[in-house]
C-alpha cells in the first residue's frame, strides 16, 4: 500500500487490508488533523481492500466529522462500489459522482 498527498488530496494505491491498516490510519488521521475542508481520497489506484481498511475509510470518515470536515472518496473501483452498496456504506460516505446503484454488475 501507498498514500501519497497532502491534507487535502491523498492517492491511495495498492493494497489496503489487516497488513497496512496501522500505517494508512497513521497518515489519513494526520491528514484530518492537520487540514480544513473536504479531504479528498482518491482510490483510483487501489487493488484491493478488506473489512479492516474498509474500517480504517470508515474511521476516518468518523474522525473528519468530529473535525468538521467531510471525507470524499474519489474514483472508487467498480469492486469496491459494490461492497459500499451492499453494506450500504454508498449512504453514509461522500462519494465524488456518486454510485450508480442500477450500473453496477451483479455478482
Amino acid at each position: 500500500m501507498h498514500i501519497r498527498g497532502d491534507h487535502a488530496e491523498l492517492v491511495v494505491g495498492g493494497r489496503l487490508d489487516v497488513r497496512s491498516a496501522a500505517d494508512a490510519r497513521t497518515v489519513l488521521h494526520s491528514a484530518v488533523d492537520d487540514g480544513a475542508g473536504d479531504l479528498v481520497l482518491d482510490l483510483s489506484e487501489l487493488d484491493s481492500w478488506d473489512a479492516t481498511g474498509l474500517g480504517v475509510i470508515m474511521g476516518a470518515h468518523r474522525r473528519a466529522g468530529r473535525c468538521g470536515r467531510r471525507l470524499v472518496l474519489r474514483g472508487v473501483p467498480p469492486q469496491m462500489q459494490r461492497l459500499l452498496v451492499a453494506t450500504r456504506l454508498h449512504r453514509i460516505l461522500a462519494i465524488e459522482g456518486g454510485i450508480g446503484v442500477e450500473s453496477l454488475p451483479r455478482v
